[in-house]
């Protein structure tokens, strides 16, 4: 079970850096002349589309991310026994750009798909939303994802669960550091 949750985090592992980016990158000024709004201030039934945290800096920080940890997964996986056990077939199978693409496009996605959600039943950028906040990514990275390669049950199952876990404790890290105004 321990090796199949390690796969399997190891797997999304593009997906979850693709939604971390942005916050870096925003944290740091990276790629500011990029942090202009994707929406840029539209609003629907006088809300805001997305909200302007939502950044063309943010998409292409976070699947570059996303390609960036595909490659170094693939090259892990040819020079290292150990994450050559942890890597499953489609990141051997795809190149990095296409994996960590799909991935990492998705993951981000599924958070604009969320934002809009949000925005539409009024709850204001950066309020918790509980459970979608931790969710959002995954169930993005997998529907973009099973396009290229179906995941099992098993791994679908683990990625919700886990990912729900992880979300909480990354969330309130990254709060507590100041990487995020709100857990």
């Amino acid at each position: 079970m321990r090796q199949s949750i390690l796969q399997a985090l190891f797997l999304f592992l593009p997906a979850y850096t693709a939604t971390m980016a942005p916050v870096v990158a925003k944290r740091f000024h990276l790629f500011s002349s990029l942090a202009w709004p994707l929406d840029r201030g539209l609003l629907l039934h006088q809300q805001p589309l997305l909200g302007p945290h939502k950044t063309f800096r943010g998409i292409i920080v976070g699947i570059l991310a996303a390609i960036g940890t595909a490659a170094l997964q693939r090259l892990g996986a040819q020079r290292s026994d150990f994450f050559s056990s942890l890597s499953s077939e489609p990141q051997l199978l795809y190149s990095p750009i296409l994996w960590g693409s799909a991935l990492g496009g998705g993951a981000l996605l599924g958070d604009l798909v969320k934002s809009f959600i949000k925005r539409r039943f009024g709850i204001p950028p950066g309020r918790r939303w509980f459970p979608w906040d931790q969710l959002d990514q995954v169930i993005g990275a997998l529907l973009i994802g099973q396009l290229l390669y179906p995941f099992s049950l098993a791994t679908v199952l683990i990625l919700l669960i886990v990912t729900l876990l992880l979300g909480l404790v990354v969330n309130i890290g990254g709060y507590l550091l100041s990487l995020k105004e709100a857990w």
